[in-house]
C-alpha cells in the first residue's frame, strides 16, 4: 500500500515538473511570438492608442494572414491619426467660431490657454501628416480578404486625447464628440449599448473613406493658399504669423462678442481670396485616383454586404438586415439606385461621360480633365462658370435619369445617406 502511494506521488511530481518545463519553454519563446491574439477595445476605450498600435503591429508581423487583427490595427491607426490631427490643431489654438454654429463642421477641440503661433508652412505640415497617417491605414487594410471577418467594437466609448496632455478624459470619448459635432443628444448608456460587429464589407467601406479624406487633404496641398492664410487664418487660430497684425487685435474674443462687425468683412475677403496658384499638379492626379479607388471599393463593399446572410449588429446592412443605427432601413430601391450611380460616376471620373454645364445646355464639362490638366483654382470663377471654359466640349452628358432615380430612392435624406454609404 505504501509503495502504491509513493508511486502515485512520484507520478504527480513528474507531471508537475513536466508541466513547469513546458510552461518555461513557452515563456522563453521570442517576444514576437504572441500566443493570444489581442483585442482592440482595451486600447481604444482607454486611449492607449500608441501602445495598441505596437501590440497589434507585432502580432500582425508574426501572423500576417490574420485579417481580424489587421482590421483592428487599421482602426487603431485611424484613431491615432485623428488624435494627432486634433492635437496639432489644439497646439495651434484652433477657434470654434465662426464655424462652431454649423453642424458637421464643428471640431471638438478644447480652448488652448497657451497656443503656438501657426505659420502657413506649419499648417501645410499638419495636412501632410494627416495624408501620411491615412496612407498608413490604407496600407494596413488593403490586404483584407477574409469573407468571415467579424470584429465587434463599441465606437462610442473610444477615447482620444485631443489636447495632448497624455490623458483621454470623459469628455474626449467619441459619443461626446458626436454630440458636439452633430448636435445630437446621445447618452453614455446608449453609447455603451452601441456595439457594431464589423465585417468584410465594413473593412472595404473604411478603406474607401481613407480615399475620401485623403483626396480632400491632397487638394489643400496642391495649391498655394498663402494669401488667403495671411488674410483670414486669424478667423480660425488664436496666434497667426501674418503681416496684417491688426487682424489679431480687432476680432471677436468669443462667440458672444459683437463689439465689431469686422468678421463679416473677413469672411467676404476669404471668398475673394479663394483663388490659388497650382504648385503641385501631381497631387491632382492623386485626387483623381482616390476617386477611382473610392468607387471601386464602394462596389466591392456592397457586393460583400449583399452576400451576407446573418443579421449581427450591422453597420451597413443589406435590405434583409437591421442596422445598429435606430430607425434606419435600407431598401432594394436604395441599393439599386446607388449601384447605378456608382457606374455612372465611374464613367464621369474616367472621362467617358461629362457633366452638364450650368450656363449652357449645349455644352458639357469634362470632369476628369480638371485633374489630368489642372489649372489655378478660383472659387468665384467656378461659380460664375468662366473657370470651366478650358474643360467645356460637346460631349456625352451623364444620364440624368440615374441621378433622379437616386433622389427618388433616398428622398430628402440623400446627403446623409451618401455620407454614410460612401
Amino acid at each position: 500500500m505504501f509503495r502504491k502511494v509513493q508511486w502515485a506521488w512520484r507520478s504527480l511530481i513528474a507531471v508537475m515538473v513536466t508541466g513547469l518545463i513546458i510552461i518555461t519553454a513557452i515563456a522563453l519563446q521570442p517576444s514576437n511570438a504572441i500566443a493570444i491574439a489581442p483585442l482592440p477595445d482595451p486600447y481604444l476605450t482607454t486611449g492607449k492608442l500608441g501602445e495598441g498600435e505596437k501590440v497589434f503591429s507585432a502580432y500582425l508581423q508574426a501572423n500576417p494572414k490574420d485579417d481580424k487583427i489587421r482590421f483592428g490595427l487599421g482602426v487603431i491607426q485611424l484613431m491615432r491619426g485623428t488624435e494627432r490631427l486634433m492635437q496639432s490643431l489644439y497646439g495651434y489654438g484652433m477657434n470654434q467660431f465662426p464655424l462652431g454654429s454649423i453642424p458637421f463642421v464643428r471640431l471638438p477641440i478644447p480652448p488652448n490657454p497657451k497656443p503656438q503661433t501657426i505659420t502657413y508652412d506649419g499648417l501645410q505640415q499638419v495636412f501632410q501628416t494627416w495624408i501620411d497617417d491615412l496612407s498608413k491605414v490604407r496600407s494596413t487594410l488593403e490586404p483584407i480578404q477574409d469573407q468571415n471577418l467579424k470584429l465587434a467594437l463599441r465606437l462610442g466609448l473610444i477615447r482620444l486625447d485631443f489636447d495632448g496632455d497624455g490623458k483621454a478624459d470623459e469628455d474626449e470619448m467619441l459619443w461626446q464628440v458626436f454630440n458636439a459635432v452633430t448636435g445630437a443628444r446621445v447618452t453614455e448608456q446608449q453609447a455603451q449599448q452601441f456595439l457594431i460587429a464589423f465585417d468584410l464589407g465594413d473593412a472595404l467601406w473604411l478603406q474607401g473613406y481613407t480615399h475620401v479624406l485623403g483626396a480632400i487633404a491632397e487638394f489643400l496641398r496642391a495649391y498655394d493658399s498663402r494669401e488667403l492664410f495671411a488674410a483670414c487664418a486669424h478667423l480660425f487660430f488664436q496666434n497667426v504669423d501674418t503681416p496684417h497684425k491688426f487682424l489679431l487685435t480687432s476680432r471677436r474674443k468669443s462667440p458672444e462678442d459683437y463689439s465689431n462687425d469686422f468678421e463679416f468683412f473677413d469672411l467676404i475677403s476669404a471668398i475673394h481670396l479663394a483663388k490659388f496658384p497650382l504648385v503641385e499638379p501631381q497631387r491632382m492626379t492623386t485626387i483623381l485616383n482616390h476617386m477611382k479607388s473610392l468607387l471601386r471599393l464602394s462596389r466591392e463593399s456592397w457586393k460583400s454586404i449583399l452576400a451576407e446572410t446573418d443579421n449581427d449588429r450591422e453597420w451597413l446592412p443589406n435590405p434583409k438586415q437591421k442596422s445598429v443605427i435606430p430607425d434606419v432601413r435600407i431598401t432594394d430601391d436604395m441599393i439599386k439606385s446607388w449601384s447605378k450611380s456608382l457606374d455612372e460616376s465611374a464613367l464621369v471620373v474616367e472621362g467617358k461621360k461629362n457633366l452638364p454645364f450650368w450656363r449652357d445646355s449645349k455644352l458639357t464639362l469634362d470632369f476628369a480633365r480638371i485633374f489630368t490638366e489642372p489649372r489655378a483654382f478660383d472659387l468665384v470663377s467656378w461659380v460664375q462658370g468662366t473657370a470651366a471654359t478650358p474643360y467645356l466640349e460637346k460631349g456625352t452628358v451623364t444620364d440624368m435619369r440615374v441621378w433622379n432615380e437616386m433622389l427618388n430612392a433616398f428622398g430628402s435624406n440623400l446627403f446623409n445617406f451618401v455620407v454614410w454609404f460612401n
